[in-house]
């Protein structure tokens, strides 16, 4: 009885320091294919995108969407929509690792929630948007989904701005289109619950796209940081930046609005 009790906790034993390796070896494998992907996004940043830190300029908070005369655009859409036609844009936000393509799919919502901007599965996915927003920015709320890497990839630096100094000392992020340069004016950043938010409200209808505005500048939320003066209305334009949670359920949301409107060459 006690030689078969022995080689029942050895068997145990045996099994669970090959579950240990197993676990091991698929951790350092999702590290090593983060570390590589984030490499393939830097490199794809160098080459299509080489001068954006040196093209946005922070804008006088006065600035409307007023004429502009045609400036240069540091994305090469060319190259891009070549490898993927559903990249439809490009988001850069200053002193983040936030430097990366924008896709849409047109026959799968979540498509790049866990595949990477050439199709190929990816555990950490591209920033992405779902069917529901237009790839022109024209909606008034427009939503973009980045995960929360462990290694600062994809929508990771959002965290960044819950820090109050690093928010107040970074008031802008910018998104590139084909012919177009949009300066958003990053109004809050704040934890949220785990609902869709283009399915849970109706942006036609004034009322609720001002009450969702009236929240912006207002969260009712214990992690928040929040723009001083901000005035939203609903001519307004919205963009929301929504990665998970740290812990525990929900979104952490970073909500920027449409202060100026560029045409590129």
């Amino acid at each position: 009885m006690k030689k078969n009790r022995n080689k029942i906790l050895i068997t145990i034993l045996v099994i669970t320091i090959i579950l240990l390796i197993l676990c091991v070896i698929y951790v350092m494998y999702q590290m090593n294919t983060q570390h590589k992907e984030q490499d393939d996004y830097s490199k794809l940043a160098s080459s299509v995108a080489p001068s954006i830190a040196e093209e946005v300029t922070s804008p006088s908070i006065d600035e409307t969407l007023a004429d502009n005369p045609i400036i240069d655009n540091p994305i090469d859409f060319e190259s891009l929509q070549a490898q993927n036609d559903e990249i439809y844009s490009w988001i850069y936000i200053p002193d983040t690792n936030i430097n990366y393509p924008v896709c849409r799919s047109n026959t799968n919502d979540n498509f790049y929630l866990d595949h990477d901007i050439y199709g190929n599965y990816s555990f950490s996915g591209s920033i992405y948007s779902q069917y529901c927003n237009s790839i022109y920015m024209h909606d008034r709320v427009t939503v973009l989904y980045g995960h929360n890497m462990a290694d600062g990839s994809m929508f990771a630096d959002l965290y960044k701005f819950t820090n109050t100094d690093f928010f107040n000392d970074h008031e802008y992020f910018y998104i590139y289109r084909p012919q177009h340069k949009l300066t958003y004016r990053i109004v809050s950043v704040y934890s949220y619950d785990d609902r869709h938010i283009m399915n849970s409200f109706d942006f036609d209808d004034d009322k609720v796209f001002q009450e969702y505005l009236d929240y912006i500048q207002n969260p009712r939320s214990f992690t928040k940081v929040v723009r001083d003066n901000s005035e939203l209305t609903i001519n307004d334009k919205i963009v929301t930046l929504s990665t998970c949670l740290n812990s525990g359920d929900g979104r952490l949301l970073l909500q920027g609005v449409l202060i100026k409107d560029e045409l590129t060459k």
